[in-house]
């Protein structure tokens, strides 16, 4: 798998959110939070901000979702990415 240009492949990480409190937050709670947290699995050949293995967060809504080799990814571009772990 190459993905070219400012394309990023990444592998979205299921966080469990606890508040200051203590208290955990619920799946529909932390679906209300703009960022989502991923690893990079392969950038694209243009790419310059991150590199493999790096932990993200991105924007919810960019991107799409696809299946490769039977195992499903997300597909973003750089421009996507907020902060670099």
């Amino acid at each position: 798998m190459k993905p070219i240009n400012k394309y990023i492949v990444i592998s979205p990480i299921v966080e469990e959110i606890v508040a200051e409190s203590g208290l955990m937050m619920t799946g529909a709670d932390a679906s209300e939070f703009r960022y989502k947290k991923a690893t990079i699995v392969k950038e694209g050949t243009e790419v310059s901000c991150v590199k493999e293995g790096d932990e993200i967060y991105y924007d919810k809504n960019a991107g799409y979702s696809l299946f490769i080799e039977d195992k499903p990814y997300t597909i973003i571009q750089e421009r996507d990415v907020v902060i670099v772990i």
